[in-house]
């Protein structure tokens, strides 16, 4: 019997689904946006470096005119001293002309008047200018963070999309012919046929979900990694009959569902596991499991399941078959209502989840990954056991008799100090000195501090990931060990500054602070570190301060202590956040879950606010922070007249809190996604 084309037998809901078709299109679509927005940062840049080149422009023919004034200056001095020359001796001569001396001083100082318009108009138009680069700035950036923010959603689409595919649905005709065993009676020559027709049509199955995956070029080589599954859904038998020379020949329709651990697709796809984690414990890389690309009869195996259905994994090829088959006799051409019956399973599910990430679960002291877990276990006692460092292990003994679910709440530890030997917090001892503008507080100010050893680093964009701005990469030294602050500069610290002099911001006195609204800066006039737009407590970063609002602190906490504070200089700040690395992060090149507080960070306040500062684990150095929560004040360069930020935010994308990021912003700019932390001198 000739076999219909395999491609003429999958059932549409395999190659031509309104789903599979969507998903697609939502990967195809963000891809467009894209590529819209990167042309649009590309034009953002072409236009600021436009723009910066005109200002420099400016600014040379300011110099030019300020030049030009000295000479107009000198010019009509002497000028004014020849026409008083002149009238001294039209005292003694009146026939004396002295109208060009006139002429002269006349024409000095309408030059040297003009010269001073000259230089007031070159100042507005300079003004001007910044105004417009602060603009272009900002918008650029919105931009850049959109795009990084859109890269996040196109990977977070693929996962779905393959994910999909692999469980797609459909229904395969399958022929197959044996030959009968001469010991075989007719039944059970029939019951083989129709247990072998099964299994061919559990390995076109999967053979026809890899041909048809969208990204099959990427995801066809790892295809020993992919753990996929076939479970049936439905079969019957077609038509079958024996022919006069012992051969059984059967036509079956199976009906199937595609199964893949999901936790492998960021594997399959060769990106961070961190898109993966939703859907359990990504694959370590020593799994290796057997997938052959073609098989035998004998390597094929299905077996049942507790949910009226069969679980063929080929994964599991090299087992040995599964021989408990209660297949019923069916007759020619009648229908064949179930191939398998229902095997009943005696374990019990078990779903465990935590209120932490990478944790790692123990049952009856056997590892079993991390949560979410769901599991199944033989009834009866087990010990469960939760474990992440730094916090205090979670223990439950269980009675497992029926499905159960374990909520666990792991409690951290008492904070012990996490840097080096030689890194120490220190809170600092008040000197009550006074100024002459400031008074000196009732009551203790604390500074925790860490010491930044003496040292030399790789600064700017080491693994060729970062921005322009970011190269080339460049080593630097620090000859000397410096102190700095542990945690961002608090709500709660600031406040003490302000009830002791009376500050007021810039936000407080003008516009108010900028803040994200569909992904554009968008300026509320209510807004200031007080009132930043979202809920904080005393222990939140300081916000909606500009980069003046950060320097009248430190000088204020610089009088109260008797100790020089600053911000700290770039050089100083990207070599205290890397502490010893060359990595994008502190712990390594991925952003992984949860480990920072940044847009699409997976904590419980990404895209949503700041976080109380040290709500991390800090760097080696004993920094909490440096990788997003909030945008962090630099020391601005002599000469330059804007300032860049580090670290990144809670609202910006994860490629945008690595170490090397730098973003450029005018002094006054103000938001609620950025704050500071100070320095201390020697």
């Amino acid at each position: 019997m000739r076999i219909t084309p395999l491609s003429l037998l999958i059932s549409a809901s395999l190659l031509a689904s309104s789903a599979f078709a969507q998903d697609t299109a939502t990967v195809t679509g963000i891809d467009s946006e894209i590529s819209v927005k990167q042309t649009e940062y590309d034009n953002s840049t072409r236009i600021l470096e436009k723009h910066l080149k005109e200002e420099s422009q400016l600014q040379n023919q300011l110099e030019l005119l300020r030049s030009r004034s000295t000479e107009l200056d000198k010019e009509k001095n002497q000028a004014l001293d020849a026409m008083n020359e002149m009238y001294r001796r039209l005292i003694d001569d009146p026939t004396i002309n002295i109208s060009a001396a006139q002429s002269r001083y006349q024409k000095a100082v309408i030059d040297h008047k003009q010269n001073k318009d000259d230089i007031s108009m070159q100042l507005a138009a300079i003004a001007s200018h910044r105004k417009d680069i602060e603009q272009i700035r900002v918008a650029k950036h919105t931009l850049l963070n959109t795009l990084e923010s859109l890269k996040e959603q196109l990977t977070t689409a693929r996962v779905e999309r393959l994910r999909n595919e692999f469980t797609r649905e459909g229904t395969l005709e399958v022929n197959h012919t044996i030959n009968c065993k001469r010991t075989e009676t007719l039944a059970a020559c029939e019951q083989r046929g129709q247990q072998m027709g099964l299994q061919k049509a559990t390995k076109r199955f999967v053979d026809q979900i890899f041909a048809n995956l969208t990204e099959e070029r990427i995801v066809e080589p790892k295809r020993n990694l992919a753990g996929a599954q076939v479970q049936i859904l439905s079969s019957h038998v077609v038509n079958s009959a024996f022919s006069g020379q012992g051969n059984y020949n059967v036509n079956l329709s199976v009906t199937m569902r595609g199964e893949v651990n999901s936790s492998r697709l960021c594997s399959l796809l060769s990106i961070d596991n961190r898109y993966c984690s939703e859907y359990g414990t990504p694959l370590t890389a020593a799994y290796q499991p057997a997938y052959n690309n073609t098989f035998t009869d004998s390597q094929l195996t299905f077996s049942n399941s507790a949910d009226n259905s069969n679980t063929v994994s080929v994964s599991r090829l090299n087992e040995q078959p599964v021989r408990d088959y209660s297949v019923k006799p069916a007759s020619v051409k009648k229908d064949y209502p179930s191939i398998l019956n229902k095997k009943k399973d005696q374990s019990v599910e078990l779903t465990l989840r935590s209120n932490v990430y990478d944790d790692e679960v123990f049952i009856d002291g056997v590892s079993f990954g991390s949560t979410r877990l769901i599991t199944r276990l033989p009834p009866g006692i087990h010990n469960i056991e939760i474990r992440k460092l730094g916090y205090k292990p979670y223990q439950a003994r269980v009675d497992l008799n029926k499905a159960q679910t374990i909520n666990a709440n792991l409690v951290k530890k008492p904070k012990s100090i996490a840097a080096p030997t030689y890194t120490r917090e220190q809170p600092e001892v008040t000197i009550r000195q006074v100024s002459e503008n400031v008074n000196v507080l009732n009551a203790n100010v604390e500074t925790p501090v860490v010491v930044i050893p003496a040292g030399k680093f790789k600064m700017g964009d080491i693994n060729g990931n970062g921005l322009a701005n970011e190269r080339p990469v460049i080593e630097k030294v620090i000859a000397n060990s410096f102190a700095m602050q542990s945690k961002e500069v608090t709500v709660g610290a600031y406040e003490k500054f302000v009830a002791n002099t009376g500050y007021k911001t810039q936000a407080e006195k003008n516009k108010g602070c900028a803040y994200y609204l569909n992904g554009e800066p968008v300026w509320e006039a209510n807004l200031n570190w007080r009132n930043p737009g979202f809920e904080q407590g005393s222990d939140f970063p300081a916000v909606c301060l500009t980069y003046n609002d950060a320097k009248a602190y430190a000088e204020w906490l610089s009088g109260q202590t008797g100790q020089q504070f600053r911000l700290p200089n770039e050089v100083e700040w990207e070599y205290a956040a890397r502490a010893g690395t060359e990595t994008e992060y502190p712990w390594g090149n991925e952003i992984g879950k949860n480990l920072a507080n940044c847009g699409w960070c997976g904590s419980e306040w990404s895209n949503r606010r700041a976080s109380p500062v040290g709500s991390f684990s800090p760097n080696a150095f004993g920094l909490y922070d440096t990788v997003g929560n909030v945008w962090e004040w630099t020391d601005k360069e002599s000469g330059e007249s804007d300032v860049a930020v580090r670290g990144g935010a809670w609202n910006f994308a994860p490629s945008l809190a690595r170490a090397s990021t730098r973003l450029i912003l005018a002094p006054d700019f103000r938001s609620n996604y950025i704050g500071f932390r100070l320095v201390r001198e020697r």
